[in-house]
């Protein structure tokens, strides 16, 4: 059996009431976070050409009851740089950034950028992507060059044998 004591005086009557009505307020508002809407989650620049430098830009509307703080955007590599984003969104107004990608790369290229700012979950990601071709005007690198003569045992090679005890005749660079 578990017995309780107390002070003799009711514990209820302890209670300051301006505390309940903080209390009360704070815990409304524990919920309320901003909420970042994104225009949209990705952008796909299509097929260009390799070394072909391109940018967009993505817009976000804070759709929550509290100040939006985006406190930072950061890309995967530095091939894409996020830039002029909008720090401090209110309610119902909208921000936006700008991400430049150097359009490096061969074949299909996906880069994500995190969005770090106070909403509830912390993060956002959006990703940009695109087809990277090969300019087919740019000079083709050389491939290199042997001769090989079909018929030399050593196409040339200086042949070299082992003179160690039982390595007679192994061939050893």
């Amino acid at each position: 059996m578990v017995a309780f004591t107390s002070c003799k005086e009711d514990a209820a009557s302890k209670i300051k009431s301006e505390n309940v009505a903080v209390a009360a307020e704070r815990d409304a508002s524990a919920g309320n976070f901003p909420v970042l809407a994104l225009d949209k989650k990705e952008h796909d620049f299509g097929t260009i050409m390799n070394g072909t430098p391109v940018e967009t830009v993505f817009k976000y509307t804070n759709t929550g009851n509290s100040m939006l703080v985006v406190s930072n955007i950061k890309s995967t590599c530095g091939c894409t740089v996020p830039s002029n984003y909008t720090k401090e969104v209110a309610p119902g107004e909208t921000g936006e950034f700008t991400v430049k990608f150097n359009g490096k790369g061969n074949g299909k290229v996906s880069k994500s950028l995190t969005i770090t700012a106070n909403t509830e979950k912390g993060t956002e990601v959006v990703k940009i992507g695109a087809m990277i071709q090969q300019d087919p005007n740019a000079p083709a690198k050389k491939a290199g060059s042997a001769t090989i003569n079909p018929l030399a045992t050593n196409n040339g090679a200086e042949k070299k044998s082992s003179t160690q005890p039982g390595h007679e005749g192994h061939n050893h660079d």
